[in-house]
């Protein structure tokens, strides 16, 4: 009862969110001073003391609610910042807090509509069907009996916020102080991040924008329904919106019982996700089971539109220049991308990331990606979180949440239809987002991209085989031959088109600007080209055939 007494006193809680970072902080300095030999088991000691430390901030966070609860939240987005077993304990981290009396609920409603709550309302169920660490939600009525859902900010939580956001300026003082993420993050950017997302969480008439612009974006979306706002009875504390019958959509028992189609549910939400994660514009970043709803009837309702990020349309054409980079072997690009989304800082070491990208992507390229299952994808997610934690990469905040959002979303996916084939699912949907907005000439830019991928990528390719060992060299030789017959073929089959074009100047020329070159020597030129040009087509082409039929063959 006494710190319950005690969170509303700003030294108290300043208090403790320090000194619990601060030992934090000395058994992280202690335990590397202590094990200078880093094997297998001072690799477990320390994956277990992470651990602790997590769950000692998971319990902290319950208890104190408030900023713990949601910059635990966040950082379980972050990889770029946190090992994965500090991330794992803090991914179980949810809104769970005791709901407060239901007087501080009516006292703030009342204050915010200027009138008592029997005005406007019929009744009120004073039992809160949810609380959480922002707002806690009541179920009401309307005079004319239309049943509602009433949202209200917690009692003092913008005051439990602001002694909050003290304690982490202090925190973030002495990470960048005393610890490498000084160098390696931008912890002034991060803190701006913390407090402008949670700010915005705070202030409900944002929920009411954010949600009046996902209702009219999918309005025509097929089998998803998002409820209507009460924008008159809404105020900065109070949300009203319509109240919707259902269960959470990762209720297996009620989808069996209303026989509900679950591959169709999935494919409603993988759809759902694709459009919001892939396409300019804002996405849901908190997509929980506890925010997607199911109606008896099939359809899918999403809820609480407080937390959402953004995908630039700028930041769109950057993710495509970064994989066209990727298919192309043109790791440059892949760079110049990540520094137009401000994934790198300034000292970042651009030749080590290359390095190290192109060998995470040919690592994978030569795997079978047909029998790419959950390990796999978790290995994956693994190495890219190592990767970035090497670097000094920072994900911006609405890279982070999306992250974050689509890692949610896989779980619930997997939940609802356990057999799901999000490679099958993803790769037309993804085929379809790399040709980009201009659809007349998104052919073209596809022929242009496979046939540039091999000539811009042979020097490359000659160098590595040049550079493999004997071992190296025998164990790549057939795909070796295959893939630099591949180049071959297409190279000269340019160089003579280019002759072909060349002979073609030379006519044309000779009789425009009657240069002293007779037309003969055009016309032979032209044809040598234009059989050379030939003959090295129609060959690419016979090795492609082959190479499709002998990959049949093998499958």
């Amino acid at each position: 009862m006494a710190n319950k007494r005690f969170k509303y006193i700003s030294i108290y809680r300043v208090s403790v969110i320090v000194w619990m970072a601060t030992r934090f902080l000395l058994q992280i300095v202690w335990f590397q001073k202590t094990h200078r030999i880093w094997d297998e088991q001072t690799n477990k000691k320390w994956e277990a003391m992470l651990a602790r430390q997590a769950g000692e901030y998971r319990k902290k966070a319950i208890l104190l609610g408030g900023l713990l609860i949601k910059f635990g939240q966040f950082l379980s987005s972050r990889g770029d910042l946190l090992p994965s077993s500090f991330i794992k304990e803090l991914e179980g981290l949810v809104d769970r807090v005791e709901p407060t009396p239901f007087r501080y609920s009516k006292k703030t409603i009342e204050e915010d509509w200027g009138t008592s709550l029997d005005e406007l309302l019929a009744d009120i169920d004073e039992n809160a069907v949810a609380s959480a660490s922002i707002g806690e939600v009541y179920k009401a009525h309307l005079h004319d009996g239309t049943p509602v859902a009433v949202k209200v900010q917690r009692y003092r939580v913008a005051d439990i916020f602001r002694m909050d956001f003290k304690a982490l300026r202090i925190v973030f003082w002495m990470l960048g102080r005393f610890t490498k993420y000084g160098k390696k993050a931008d912890l002034k950017a991060l803190y701006k991040e913390v407090v402008m997302v949670i700010s915005n969480e705070l202030d409900f008439t944002m929920e009411l924008e954010n949600g009046n612009h996902f209702k009219k974006r999918f309005k025509d979306f097929p089998s998803l329904y998002i409820p209507e706002y009460y924008s008159d009875l809404s105020t900065r504390r109070v949300l009203v919106m319509e109240w919707i019958e259902g269960a959470k959509v990762t209720d297996i028992s009620f989808i069996k019982k209303h026989k509900i189609d679950r591959e169709k549910l999935a494919k409603v939400l993988f759809d759902l996700s694709i459009e919001q994660f892939l396409y300019a514009g804002m996405f849901h970043s908190d997509p929980h089971p506890g925010n997607l709803m199911l109606k008896s009837d099939g359809t899918l309702v999403v809820i609480d539109f407080g937390m959402v990020g953004e995908v630039k349309k700028e930041d769109a054409t950057s993710i495509r220049k970064m994989i066209q980079g990727f298919i192309l072997d043109d790791y440059d690009k892949v760079i110049e991308a990540l520094r137009e989304m401000e994934f790198l800082l300034q000292h970042a070491d651009t030749e080590k990331m290359k390095k190290l990208l192109k060998q995470t992507t040919k690592m994978y390229l030569e795997g079978d990606f047909n029998k790419l299952d959950a390990q796999m994808i978790t290995d994956i997610l693994e190495e890219v979180q190592e990767f970035v934690k090497e670097q000094p990469i920072q994900l911006p905040a609405d890279y982070a949440f999306l992250g974050r959002a689509t890692s949610i979303i896989s779980g619930v996916l997997i939940t609802v239809y356990p057999q799901v084939d999000l490679v099958q699912w993803g790769r037309p949907v993804i085929k379809e987002w790399m040709a980009g907005d201009d659809s007349n000439f998104s052919l073209y830019k596809e022929i242009a991209k496979e046939t540039a991928r091999p000539l811009l990528s042979l020097p490359r390719a000659l160098i590595e085989y040049l550079e493999d060992g004997d071992k190296e060299r025998e164990w790549q030789s057939h795909k070796q031959q295959n893939h630099l017959f591949h180049q071959y073929y297409l190279f000269y089959a340019l160089l003579f088109f280019f002759v072909f074009t060349t002979g073609g100047g030379v006519i044309g020329g000779t009789m425009v600007y009657s240069l002293p070159i007779p037309l003969w020597a055009g016309g032979f030129i032209a044809g040598i080209g234009a059989v050379g040009w030939i003959f090295f087509m129609l060959s690419h082409f016979r090795l492609l055939k082959q190479l499709q039929n002998n990959r049949g063959n093998i499958r």
